[in-house]
């Protein structure tokens, strides 16, 4: 079920100019089913102008820490991210979904295990959550941090940074990379390039000493340096990331296209969710699943409806789907036959998904 609950925001401070970090008061009694590991986000319901906005934030907060707290950054034109940035107030009620998303690694209180990650501008959120996890949790691991951003104004949780730097000396390096401001040395002036990740590679960072990788930020980022580190010769089973979507690619788009044409009309859909069973059947109206069934009245979670925040996942367990796009499963979890039911359409007769997952 899309279960909302209503809780109140403890505390909410600007980091920076433009992005705001919110903590909220979670009673005792949902704390159980608020557990979550780091990396996960939690999903933010609110009416806006008597518009129901949804948006998936990922928690920047450690699961040892016994502490929801996420940072919203403000975008130009965001319904949400502006309402939480110039309206919101402490102790005030927001819906929130529990914790749910499966980016990050388990973790091993005995594993001696090298990380590094790469982040760009509010993409530090999951990763900050997993470098004080993984640094307290495992005291024989380490750290490597590669954080772009505009000025160093900008750089969200500089301070907080800065003391974990100092708390697990030696165990965390953090590299600072500015795309609007002069740095003395010209490594850390600008985005991730050959020339710059030849100089991390053979100075920086150990390939075949690095245990996992993580990244969060603009998919060009992410593609070309996961792209990069795996012609260096990292296994891609390393790579972990989470996208930030600017555009759509040829191919997301030629998919998008035939995908619209596909005859959905007389589908039969099942979908399984809080161990019960909702039928219904597609019409013309909506070619994805999602939508479809929210029409038919199915109650089920979701965000984003672009494909890039994993809420709505489920598992097909009968009948064929195609994703039109995918910006956040990884291929272990396709070949497994989970899809973004926000961006499924059928393309057999019947259609069984499970969303208990």
């Amino acid at each position: 079920m899309a279960d909302f609950h209503k809780v109140k925001l403890a505390d909410i401070y600007k980091e920076t100019d433009d992005t705001s970090v919110l903590t909220f008061d979670i009673p005792q009694e949902l704390k159980e089913n608020f557990k979550f590991h780091q990396g996960q986000h939690l999903t933010l319901r609110q009416v806006i102008d008597g518009e129901d906005i949804r948006r998936s934030y990922s928690l920047c907060s450690s699961p040892l820490e016994d502490k929801w707290q996420v940072a919203v950054k403000q975008i130009p034109g965001g319904k949400f991210s502006t309402y939480v940035n110039e309206q919101l107030k402490s102790n005030e009620l927001l819906e929130i979904m529990a914790p749910s998303g499966t980016f990050g690694v388990e973790v091993l209180p005995q594993a001696s295990k090298n990380y590094l990650f790469f982040a760009a501008g509010s993409g530090i959120t999951p990763i900050m959550s997993m470098i004080k996890t993984h640094l307290a949790a495992e005291p024989n691991s380490t750290c490597k941090l590669f954080y772009v951003n505009k000025t160093a104004k900008s750089i969200i949780f500089k301070e907080e940074l800065e003391q974990l730097r100092n708390t697990y000396f030696g165990r965390l390096e953090i590299y600072y990379f500015l795309t609007k401001e002069k740095r003395d040395i010209d490594l850390f002036n600008g985005r991730f390039d050959d020339d710059k990740m030849k100089v991390l590679t053979n100075t920086f960072i150990d390939i075949p000493d690095t245990s996992e990788v993580f990244l969060c930020g603009p998919e060009t980022m992410v593609n070309y340096v996961s792209d990069f580190l795996i012609k260096a010769g990292l296994p891609k089973e390393l790579i972990h990331f989470e996208l930030f979507v600017s555009g759509l690619s040829e191919e997301d788009i030629k998919r998008q296209e035939r995908l619209a044409k596909q005859n959905v009309e007389g589908v039969e859909v099942t979908i399984v969710d809080g161990g019960k069973e909702f039928l219904f059947t597609m019409t013309k109206d909506y070619d994805n699943i999602l939508d479809a069934a929210l029409n038919a009245g199915a109650d089920l979670p979701f965000a984003c409806k672009g494909g890039v925040c994993s809420t709505c996942k489920c598992q097909v367990v009968d009948g064929e789907v195609e994703m039109k796009i995918n910006y956040a499963l990884e291929d272990k979890e396709v070949a497994q036959n989970y899809v973004l039911s926000c961006q499924a359409v059928p393309t057999t007769p019947k259609v069984v998904v499970d969303f208990d997952v």
